[in-house]
């Protein structure tokens, strides 16, 4: 599938056909997230791919509210997304280089984190990301160290809908051209 085709047909996919998907699939979108450019080459994004049903079923109970719980029901997998805190962001003398400080975490988690939901549609698979979500149940249920930043849950799932593209601000509402 070509680029701007991918970025095109991306879409928030909220019911999922009850099919699994390859362990080769969920490899080949995390090495598109890790391929992702990041803060001074500090790779510091982290990833829990979720297969196993008895994990999948208590993380959707206990780690997510009812609505997203319903959104990613019958997802087969689900792929928990964190960063390295203290890591990006950090000039040559371990100091945050700007005032964006641990925002950098996120900005590199967000390049990350698309690079996979576009892998997976280019797969022919389709993803849910979700912000709302209890970061200490997944610590616990999942183990990740109080060193990662729980930020975000992405369901993957072979889609059982199609929706439209969400209308979308016109290029001059939303960048200025300077020549």
């Amino acid at each position: 599938m070509k680029f701007f085709k991918v970025v095109e047909e991306r879409r928030s996919i909220r019911k999922y056909k009850d099919k699994p998907v390859s362990d080769e699939d969920l490899k080949k979108m995390i090495h598109a997230a890790i391929a992702a450019p990041s803060w001074k080459n500090s790779q510091t994004p982290r990833y829990y791919v979720v297969t196993n049903e008895e994990k999948l079923a208590s993380l959707k109970e206990n780690c997510l509210p009812p609505f997203n719980a319903r959104n990613c029901e019958n997802a087969p997998a689900v792929i928990v997304c964190c960063f390295e805190k203290g890591k990006s962001g950090m000039g040559n003398d371990g100091q945050y280089a700007n005032e964006c400080e641990e925002g950098w975490g996120y900005y590199d988690l967000g390049l990350a984190s698309e690079n996979l939901v576009l892998a997976a549609t280019a797969l022919g698979l389709g993803t849910l990301i979700m912000g709302i979500r209890n970061a200490e149940g997944l610590r616990k249920l999942l183990n990740i160290p109080e060193e990662q930043q729980i930020v975000s849950v992405i369901s993957v799932g072979v889609p059982d809908i199609e929706p439209k593209m969400s209308n979308r601000l016109k290029m001059k509402e939303t960048t200025i051209f300077i020549d």
